[in-house]
């Protein structure tokens, strides 16, 4: 008889797939940053004014200028160079989440409780998180529970530590930008002091003259001060996900079955599953076509 033809496979045999890091936009921060803009001059317009009467090169000289000299004498240079390069994550997200990290957590795990942790030393080599990699490569080490604990949350701590800083450059230079604008603003107006006999001089130059406070307050208001509170929200993901990270691998070690890792870290994808429930009701709403789609998923 001709041996059956399997059709697929059992789950706790297939390989545990390695997801790869990527980066998506933040839709919320490129929308935000339009929305504000568009605000600003679409209300200048309204009122009358033009786009030239804010296009002011040396309020913008003064006020950028003065603010990042500042924010370089107030943070260390090494934190002010990591802050700098943490920028992008204001406006890109990491594409790998809570869910993501689960479903590979818990292919790593259905193969070390099939073949021994050991066999997981070949996979622990090429994963793409440097945070999960260092964890089970401990864990293939044969490193005490407790010990691989302290380690990864000491790393947690530190890395924490460094963020913080890193968003207080950007807090720093949002709290600065507002008074270099004021400064600008006076060194405006000591100019309109020299043309007093020319009425009309005197005008103008009023109106530049605080361009440079606008210039500060927006700059503090719409990038500076949103960048800080966005890398913090950035941080916390971040810390949420190596300490699912740390339970996953930590029910590795320990031999517990995969469907008991699965049901303790179901408690970070919450947040997930909201955002997933909540478009599904979205397109419900659109109509009956839009919410059978959702549903043979």
């Amino acid at each position: 008889m001709p041996e059956p033809v399997q059709t697929e496979k059992d789950p706790k045999q297939q390989k545990p797939q390695k997801k790869k890091g990527g980066t998506k936009p933040d839709l919320g921060s490129f929308g935000g940053l339009v929305l504000a803009l568009a605000g600003i001059i679409g209300g200048l317009l309204i009122e009358g004014g033009k786009v030239s009467d804010i296009s002011q090169v040396t309020a913008a000289m003064i006020v950028l200028g003065g603010t990042f000299g500042a924010t370089m004498i107030n943070a260390p240079f090494g934190t002010l160079i990591r802050a700098v390069k943490r920028l992008p994550q204001v406006f890109f997200e990491t594409s790998i989440g809570a869910t993501e990290m689960v479903e590979e957590i818990i292919g790593y795990a259905a193969k070390a409780r099939k073949n021994g942790i050991v066999s997981l030393e070949g996979d622990a080599a090429t994963v793409h998180d440097p945070f999960l990699r260092k964890a089970l490569n401990l864990a293939v080490d044969g490193t005490d529970l407790q010990e691989l604990r302290k380690m990864m949350e000491l790393e947690i701590a530190v890395e924490e530590q460094r963020g913080e800083a890193e968003a207080k450059v950007f807090e720093s230079a949002g709290g600065y930008a507002p008074t270099i604008g004021i400064i600008g603003a006076v060194l405006g107006l000591i100019q309109v002091m020299k043309h007093l006999a020319n009425i009309e001089e005197v005008g103008r130059g009023i109106a530049v003259a605080f361009v440079a406070t606008v210039y500060g307050v927006a700059v503090a208001n719409i990038i500076l001060l949103p960048a800080a509170n966005k890398i913090k929200a950035r941080i916390k993901c971040q810390t949420d996900l190596k300490e699912l990270i740390i339970e996953g691998v930590g029910g590795i070690v320990e031999g517990l079955n995969p469907k008991l890792i699965r049901s303790k870290l179901e408690a970070y994808t919450h947040e997930e599953k909201a955002a997933v429930k909540s478009k599904n009701k979205k397109a419900e709403a659109k109509g009956p076509g839009a919410a059978a789609e959702p549903s043979k998923a």
